[in-house]
């Protein structure tokens, strides 16, 4: 019989009728059912078996479309037209709907929150969020200021819980300032952990304000920092009060510093000779010269002889110093040339060989460096920790030197018999202590962890620097963005790799993100009305 079947539209899922009689016996239909002569309907059913109903509905039908075919509605090619033309539209959304990315405002605050941790400025980030959002639906950048603002309140109070826990894990500090605008910033690092303990902004750079900065860190044993005569001073009176209470703080001056000031003079030496050098080199070309035009040179020989006794002199001078640096860089090191350990008195040996090349105005810094007392605070405590561990001296000695074998291998200092010399050094301290290896490890981590550089906040102090370069000022409150978003960053080289300084400092915590410790201060912080934003947006 004939009949109706249906298919399946693809995107709505709703069936779509599919004719399988033949229109012209729709036609026939509605030619008996209009022809007005009795029993026209019954016999045409019958004819084709159908249903006298289904003759009437091919006749309402056929009439439904010559009507719709000669009124102003759309002409059917036309309606198909249509219809695959919003059939493709309709694909294409499905596809553009796959690539879409859910942001809504909350996200879009986290996003910008993190960014201006990261260092970008306010301007930076609206444009952005214009560039993700579109222009018209993109926060503007008053209302990221203002996220940023509620975020610095937050973090503010996050920080003060942390520090509070922080404060009985740090017991060695890398303490340095740096200015921006006038404006002191007080900068201290862990150096293990690579932990900002601190980064606070302040009015004046005085005694008074740095130990405010230092006396609640009280479980701090060591400093290690440059020798600025203001923090020298707060150290020297911290450790003064720490004695007294029966503690003790020692402080280590930077050989850092020490090394850079050491070269700072030698490229002062190195000028001197390329001038002279150069000078020479000009007398000479006066002498050829006049011996070109067949004039006597006696004047200009002579000052060209005078020039490159200059060079000489200047070369013998430079020579010198290098050697006596040299000689006083070695006592800088935590072991002597030949591999033993270094100590305070081979140390200030050196350093009183080197003096006397290292004479001269240009040295004076770095002689009082050389000199100070805690110059070589770094080996005293070095031998202090090792003392402590439960090693006999021939074994520990042992332990030393098979460190220093080991530290040359990965340095490449390799002259062909340096495997033989590690596996002879093990066989030696496998006699002096048969589970020697635990031991090892013990006193190899000490020497590993010997602080004697404060680089460590210098490295910190570059990153702010980068930072201020963005912004027209660096308020304290983005300071406290940077500073918890620094230690809750994982590293991403090195042997601190995938772990936070906060986790390498041992800090326990529920989560290390960054947006997960503030989140729930966040919930509830707003921006104070007319607080000044300390989060000014860059010039451009």
């Amino acid at each position: 019989m004939w009949g109706v079947s249906f298919n399946t539209n693809p995107y709505t899922r709703t069936p779509i009728p599919m004719c399988k009689i033949p229109v012209m016996l729709w036609i026939a239909n509605a030619a008996a059912c209009f022809s007005g002569r009795h029993g026209a309907v019954t016999r045409q059913a019958q004819l084709h078996q159908l249903s006298r109903q289904t003759v009437y509905n091919h006749a309402h039908q056929v009439q439904e479309a010559i009507q719709v075919e000669h009124s102003e509605a759309p002409s059917r090619e036309r309606l198909l037209q249509e219809n695959q033309e919003l059939r493709r539209e309709n694909g294409r959304l499905w596809d553009w709907l796959s690539q879409t990315i859910e942001f809504p405002k909350a996200k879009q605050r986290e996003f910008s929150i993190l960014a201006i941790a990261m260092g970008l400025s306010v301007s930076q980030i609206a444009d952005l969020l214009a560039l993700i959002l579109g222009a018209t639906a993109a926060p503007a950048r008053s209302t990221v200021n203002r996220w940023g603002l509620a975020a610095a309140a937050a973090v503010g109070k996050v920080l003060k819980r942390l520090d509070e826990r922080c404060k009985g894990l740090v017991t060695t500090a890398c303490p340095d300032e740096i200015f921006f605008h006038g404006r002191p910033v007080f900068v201290g690092v862990e150096p293990q952990s690579m932990t900002l303990i601190l980064a606070d902004k302040g009015d004046r750079l005085n005694r008074a304000a740095w130990l405010k900065k230092l006396v609640g860190w009280t479980a701090l044993q060591y400093v290690v920092s440059d020798a600025g005569t203001v923090l020298q001073s707060a150290l020297a009176w911290l450790a003064a009060q720490r004695r007294a209470a029966g503690a003790a703080l020692q402080v280590s001056l930077d050989v850092f510093h020490t090394m850079r000031e050491a070269r700072r003079v030698l490229k002062i030496y190195w000028n001197t000779v390329k001038k002279d050098w150069k000078a020479a080199e000009k007398a000479d070309l006066r002498v050829a010269q006049f011996q070109r035009q067949g004039q006597y040179a006696y004047g200009p020989a002579g000052k060209a002889r005078s020039a490159w006794t200059r060079v000489a002199k200047s070369m013998e001078h430079y020579d010198a110093a290098k050697a006596g640096w040299q000689l006083a860089k070695a006592a800088l090191d935590l072991f002597r040339p030949d591999g033993s350990l270094n100590d305070r008195a081979w140390a200030q040996a050196r350093v009183s060989e080197a003096l006397p090349a290292l004479a001269g105005k240009a040295f004076t810094t770095l002689r009082h460096l050389l000199q100070s007392p805690k110059a070589f605070a770094f080996l005293d405590r070095l031998h202090a920790e090792l003392g402590r561990l439960p090693v006999s001296p021939e074994l520990r000695e042992a332990l030393v030197r098979l460190f220093w074998l080991r530290r040359r291998a990965r340095k490449g200092d390799d002259d062909g018999h340096h495997a033989k010399a590690i596996l002879l050094q093990e066989v030696l301290c496998w006699k002096l202590a048969p589970d020697w290896q635990k031991m090892y490890s013990e006193v190899a981590e000490t020497l590993r962890t010997t602080v004697r550089a404060s680089s460590a906040v210098e490295s910190v102090n570059s990153v702010l620097r980068m930072h201020q370069s963005r912004h027209r000022n660096l308020g304290q409150g983005l300071l406290d963005l940077k500073r918890l978003y620094w230690n809750t960053r994982p590293f991403r080289k090195g042997w601190r790799r995938g772990r936070c300084p906060y986790q390498l400092l041992g800090l326990e915590l529920p989560s290390y993100d960054f947006l997960a410790l503030i989140r729930a201060e966040l919930a509830g912080t707003v921006a104070p009305e007319g607080l000044d934003s300390t989060l000014q947006p860059s010039p451009g």
